[in-house]
């Protein structure tokens, strides 16, 4: 493999029998049968944007797994010791372990697109995330990943500076909005993107006016208010359940009925779907979508939408959303009701495109022409609907698309879906 840009995100001294230890026990019997059923047949590479985009054999998802396979086979398979006795399998090395890394973070954003399309039924996408957390294990997740991660875990919030705290009171100042914060007592805990936070504050108050609109006991906690986890992008099993755990706790104290993930797909996906596994039991409260929420106050009668414009719109269903948790009528209803003139993209709901930033890749440096290359199967398919406008219901995805705009001085400004709804609230 050649040298590769990704390569440059740990520069620590790796320990090369840690590193084989971990991978040989984070692969148990599933992934290993995951491995060993792959027939090789390439439908996955045709299914992942980075492959298409580069045509290069390297990016076809369930390779990314073979350095896996090799550890596994040397260091615990059944036939490990006659492995090791023959040398029939060798010693990872350190170059190939840094070479993966950028493998299955730089050129990966879990989106599980090549798990939907695999005739064998192999989940890749989670085989790709358990190799995540072993190298994560082996001291390998990328910096800008695991310090984010290590930053969250410490105080709340994902990086440095100023507290989310002060901004969610300059965006309520700013926006004439209340923003309920530690309440005791609640039928709804709220988190917010931080990607919101930092650079859509209209999506914060948009939330806020929304469940003041329908009425609802609300609150946000101070110390848990970043939706995003990034124990989950760099892999690091044990920050992610701490992560989670905050969040679960804080809706717990509140008597929450529900926990509202906002516009992130990875946050859904995380709470959804992981969150009760490393709490150690069921949770006492759903965990809904913002548009399924509002899709079922939609259909309770609670909600009333006004009729926007005649113009059109092209719609991005967000990977975690739909691949992984089913998301893919709630938004479509709520367009419906707001009188939106839908373009489907040719690859839309379950077979939709990734935005090419999700998974952490977006923060990655080393990743950024990688990602612009993958992206533009996206914005070719938006540009192919003809629609004038262009919205999505993940803040990470609206900003690697508001990233791809300026980068490729593209003619589209990706909108929040929940905004819409914001703005064309009908009274009693």
């Amino acid at each position: 493999m050649n040298d590769s840009p990704g390569n440059s995100h740990t520069h620590n001294k790796i320990s090369l029998d840690s590193a084989m230890h971990s991978f040989a026990l984070a692969i148990g019997a599933l992934n290993a049968m995951r491995i060993d059923s792959c027939i090789h047949c390439g439908m996955c590479a045709e299914a992942c944007h980075f492959y298409i985009a580069t045509e290069d054999p390297m990016y076809t998802p369930i390779l990314k797994a073979e350095p896996f396979k090799q550890a596994y086979k040397r260091e615990a398979g059944p036939f490990a010791p006659v492995y090791r006795l023959l040398g029939l399998k060798r010693r990872l090395t350190e170059d190939q372990l840094r070479e993966w890394q950028h493998l299955i973070y730089d050129s990966c954003n879990l989106c599980g697109r090549c798990s939907l399309i695999c005739p064998m039924g192999i989940d890749v996408a989670e085989l790709i995330f358990e190799t995540r957390r072993a190298m994560a294990a082996a001291g390998l997740a990328p910096e800008e990943l695991q310090s984010r991660a290590d930053n969250q875990l410490e105080s709340g919030q994902p990086e440095s500076g100023e507290p989310y705290i002060n901004l969610i009171q300059d965006i309520a100042r700013k926006y004439n909005t209340d923003i309920p914060m530690d309440l005791a007592q609640a039928d709804v805990f709220l988190c917010v993107p931080r990607t919101d936070i930092l650079h859509y504050p209209a999506s914060v108050a948009a939330l806020a006016k929304v469940m003041h609109h329908l009425g609802v006991s609300f609150t946000f906690y101070q110390d848990a208010l970043a939706a995003e986890n990034y124990g989950y992008y760099a892999g690091n099993r044990e920050i992610q359940q701490k992560i989670s755990k905050r969040l679960i706790d804080r809706a717990i104290a509140c008597n929450a009925k529900t926990l509202v993930v906002p516009e992130c797909g990875h946050a859904y996906s995380v709470l959804r779907w992981q969150a009760a596994e490393l709490h150690g039991s069921a949770l006492p409260f759903k965990v809904l979508h913002i548009t399924e929420f509002l899709a079922h106050q939609l259909e309770s009668g609670t909600l009333k939408l006004g009729k926007v414009d005649g113009t059109s719109f092209a719609f991005h269903d967000p990977c975690q959303l739909v691949r992984k948790g089913g998301v893919l009528d709630a938004p479509r209803v709520l367009m419906n009701a707001l009188g939106l003139k839908l373009e489907e993209m040719a690859n839309h709901q379950g077979f939709s495109f990734c935005c090419a930033g999700g998974g952490g890749v977006y923060d990655l440096e080393g990743a950024r022409d990688l990602r612009y290359r993958a992206q533009q199967i996206k914005l070719r398919e938006v540009d192919a609907t003809g629609a004038d406008n262009f919205l999505t219901s993940c803040s990470d995805c609206r900003l690697s698309f508001a990233d791809a705009q300026q980068h490729f001085d593209w003619d589209k400004s990706p909108q929040s879906l929940l905004e819409i709804v914001a703005d064309n609230l009908l009274e009693e």
